[in-house]
């Protein structure tokens, strides 16, 4: 059975930076012609062979590094989404409020997943690949994403940017389940494409949740 990407991206494991990855020159070729070539055509239509001769080895040099396709699909999306987390952290660092973070962390997620290539191309193309994770998956996906921003929530909360009496992970649970929502069913209201109109989104209907500002 193909992998549910997302649910493999956001496993435990996935969100922890693999070194080796970045070190090996031919394992980071490996990656790179994978994602090429799962961008070009899918992953149901990929296969090792297709990998090795697109970054010009042998077939048996890829399974020496990933033993199935399933472990190379892990790999090319655990470091798309490490991509996409350095990047997140990096728009939000300069935000002056927890609203400010709140807004550009909501703009920033919808955007960057539907555009990339890799798994924004999945979601037009293969949806299957991706939309079960989402919705099918008996809520394992959406819950570790959920914990990844209750993480960050409880962080701000500590630090007295959020009122005290917000249940972080009722708010970190709402906001993941508007995302999804959004990404899952095309709405014929917002243009998910307005990054202006989609921070007012987050602003009226979001950031709210968080509780009265600091004094």
């Amino acid at each position: 059975m193909e992998p549910n990407v997302l649910e493999l991206a956001f496993s435990e494991s996935a969100l922890e930076a693999d070194t080796a990855d970045a070190t090996d020159e031919v394992t980071v070729r490996l990656l790179d012609a994978a994602y090429e070539q799962f961008c070009r055509m899918g992953i149901k239509r990929s296969t090792m062979a297709d990998v090795a001769r697109l970054a010009g080895v042998s077939r048996i040099t890829v399974y020496r590094r990933f033993a199935t396709k399933e472990a190379l699909v892990e790999h090319v999306v655990r470091r798309e989404f490490r991509r996409y987390f350095e990047q997140f952290a990096s728009e939000i660092r300069g935000a002056d409020t927890v609203a400010d973070r709140v807004v550009l962390g909501f703009v920033s997620s919808l955007r960057t997943i539907r555009h990339n290539r890799l798994i924004g191309g999945l979601m037009a193309v293969e949806p299957d690949s991706v939309v079960p994770s989402m919705t099918t998956d008996g809520g394992r996906t959406q819950y570790v994403v959920q914990q990844f921003v209750a993480g960050r929530l409880r962080e701000e909360q500590r630090a007295g940017q959020v009122a005290a009496g917000v249940d972080v992970d009722v708010v970190a649970e709402m906001m993941v389940r508007v995302c999804t929502s959004f990404l899952v069913v095309p709405s014929h209201v917002i243009d998910l494409d307005d990054d202006e109109r989609m921070r007012e989104v987050a602003r009226q209907f979001l950031v709210p949740m968080l509780g009265p500002p600091p004094a």
